[in-house]
């Protein structure tokens, strides 16, 4: 017997769009990925993932992870010309109920659930952190996301935040060079001008300008792989990377007080893992002057889930059906 559905669940991002199915005992069933810019609204992805997925046995409800800001149950895509409203989903699908929730809130929710075999840990291994203290989920696609989980007795509350737009700050003479030519591109440079795809980029090329050396990679995926493969020039921009991020990771752990414990996610840091692992980040994490000591006794994860803000709406569905 084919299986009731409790709800459709979604994680659309600027790239990609994943949808499943939650069953009714809770389990997350048939998941799919789409190519966000191959459609021209996120209504077409859904009715086609319905059409081909559930048939006629229509979830009730849907929980979709968005990229971006969700603002009175509306969201205007920071990567896609996309305007989305949990009414038109509502009026258009003849859902139940629907609720919109941004998708780094949607993996923070889903980090204290995973597994230990859906994570490695970066550093040393300090256990899964204070039960009862903030966690944060951060990472690096697209764009960069950040989100934050507190924590109590009666439950878990997502923090949605648009902290990859916060400021970035140099650390030494290197960065402080790339911030000038990134504020001479660009004006302003957030946190996401460096921890992207197009920021990994803009590392490697800056790297090249500032040694006087070529830079003759032609695009984000290809740092990645000359980089990984021993690419001296792209390998350098990775530890680069990898530096900031931990020192990003570090202030937003402070800022959140998030003792629970720091989750890396995104498109980009599973790829460059042992890099990671081996690399600056969990030095960066804890130089933090007076406040180091604080830091060194919070525990950073790589999320290898490959769903983790499929898992956060599912946990957002069950608790949908409660109320």
């Amino acid at each position: 017997m084919k299986p009731q559905y409790a709800g459709l669940v979604g994680d659309v991002g600027g790239t990609h769009a994943r949808f499943a199915l939650v069953d009714v005992e809770g389990r997350i069933r048939n998941p799919r990925t789409f190519e966000s810019r191959e459609y021209g609204s996120l209504t077409d992805i859904v009715a086609e993932y319905i059409q081909t997925t559930a048939g006629k046995r229509r979830p009730p409800r849907a929980v979709i992870a968005v990229a971006g800001p969700v603002l009175d149950g509306e969201i205007e895509f920071t990567n896609l010309d996309w305007h989305v409203t949990e009414g038109d989903l509502l009026a258009h699908f003849e859902f139940e109920a629907v609720k919109l929730i941004n998708d780094f809130a949607a993996q923070a929710l889903a980090c204290p659930r995973l597994d230990a075999g859906d994570l490695r840990a970066i550093g040393p291994d300090l256990g899964r952190g204070a039960y009862d203290c903030p966690v944060v989920v951060l990472g690096a696609g697209t764009g960069f996301g950040v989100a934050g989980v507190a924590r109590s007795e009666r439950g878990d509350v997502a923090v949605a935040t648009e902290g990859g737009h916060a400021a970035f700050a140099p650390t030494d003479e290197i960065e402080v060079e790339l911030w000038r030519r990134l504020k001479a591109r660009y004006g302003r440079v957030s946190i996401e001008r460096l921890l992207s795809g197009q920021g990994l980029f803009d590392i490697y090329q800056g790297l090249a300008d500032i040694e006087g050396r070529p830079a003759p990679l032609a695009d984000p995926p290809a740092v990645m792989t000359e980089g990984l493969a021993g690419d001296p020039l792209a390998g350098a921009a990775l530890d680069r990377f990898a530096g900031i991020l931990g020192s990003v990771a570090g202030d937003l752990a402070l800022s959140f007080g998030a003792r629970g414990g720091v989750y890396v996610s995104g498109g980009i840091a599973p790829r460059m893992a042992d890099r990671l692992a081996a690399g600056p980040f969990r030095a960066r994490f804890e130089d933090k002057g007076r406040l180091s000591d604080y830091v060194r006794g919070v525990p950073t994860y790589l999320v290898l889930h490959p769903y983790p803000a499929i898992v956060g709406a599912a946990r957002e569905l069950e608790q949908m059906e409660r109320l």
